[in-house]
């Protein structure tokens, strides 16, 4: 049976962890970015986690939300409120595609991406192999007999013994059940627990509203909710106000798998949504320090959000 070494239990490297937010961003606000802040703050707090990055990724124009303007403009407004950022970055994959993409597709694809080039990067960089077996060089010593005689001289043997089980001790390696000291051979200890050989986990960065929506009626499919709480895992920006805790224990699916749900609550209160800067832009009113202001003047540049909500939404 093998164990791991005392020095790999010690230095369990925490796993890595890209944070996927999808949605309109309709415009970006500083909220949304506030989000893998906290996110991050949490997750790396457990001991657990590394976040190594964030992506946002604008929906399809397809999904014709309401007051949706195009996605090259949202894709546009995104770029400009990241550039406060060096961890958050812009991935245009959704926008990209012939039609709207359902949410776990996006996992998937971003999944199968960010594995993919770690697995490149990994290959670039990898030294050349090592040998699994090592010799280890102990001093060389007559053969030695068994007995049980107290004149014999068997103190040598013993501290040889000694220190070779402690060399060993952190490798694996046995001691041969021959009479004879020999060279010995130990698998080979890779304590420097290397993360890039590591798989990443990419988690679903959404507000408690999206987690209530699971139990909208004909919203969502039943397999993309299973597949997206149990193969990749929710990290549920909550309020003071909301109780998502007892949402998750009145359904049976999230119940289920609780602990691949992370909640993390904002203890600092701000009701900031893309509605209602829509809506103060519709009526002149000021929306500084409330959306990035690069984003604000993109707005103004383009004129956009000046006319009223006309376009149908869809389900």
């Amino acid at each position: 049976m093998s164990t791991l070494c005392t020095c790999e239990k010690k230095m369990a490297a925490p796993t890595r962890v890209v944070l996927l937010a999808c949605g309109s961003f309709n415009p970006i606000t500083n909220m949304h970015l506030r989000m893998f802040e906290i996110a991050k703050d949490y997750l790396q707090r457990t001991g657990k986690y590394q976040v190594i990055s964030g992506i946002i990724s604008p929906v399809h124009d397809a999904y014709s939300k309401k007051g949706l303007v195009s996605a090259k403009h949202r894709a546009e407004m995104c770029k400009l409120a990241m550039k406060s950022s060096d961890w958050i970055r812009l991935d245009t994959w959704e926008i990209e595609q012939d039609g709207w993409t359902e949410t776990v597709k996006s996992l998937r694809h971003h999944l199968d991406t960010v594995n993919l080039e770690t697995s490149k990067e990994a290959e670039d960089t990898l030294q050349p192999p090592v040998s699994r077996y090592t010799s280890v060089p102990v001093r060389t010593t007559r053969k030695r007999r068994r007995n049980n005689n107290k004149n014999q001289d068997v103190n040598g043997d013993f501290f040889v013994t000694l220190r070779t089980v402690s060399s060993l001790s952190c490798f694996g390696g046995t001691l041969s059940n021959n009479d004879e000291y020999e060279e010995l051979r130990y698998t080979n200890c890779n304590c420097s627990n290397n993360m890039n050989l590591q798989p990443i986990q990419v988690k679903l960065l959404c507000g408690a509203d999206l987690l209530e929506s699971f139990a909208v009626p004909g919203l969502w499919k039943e397999e993309d909710m299973l597949d997206i709480v149990k193969k990749y895992g929710l990290v549920v920006i909550s309020r003071s106000d909301s109780n998502p805790h007892k949402f998750i224990y009145e359904s049976d699916l999230l119940f289920k798998h609780q602990s691949n749900i992370d909640i993390v609550t904002e203890w600092i209160f701000n009701d900031i949504s893309s509605t209602k800067i829509r809506r103060a832009l519709r009526r002149k009113e000021s929306i500084k320090y409330i959306v990035p202001d690069p984003v604000i003047k993109y707005i103004g540049d383009n004129k956009l959000y000046e006319m009223e909500e006309t376009t149908t939404e869809k389900n």
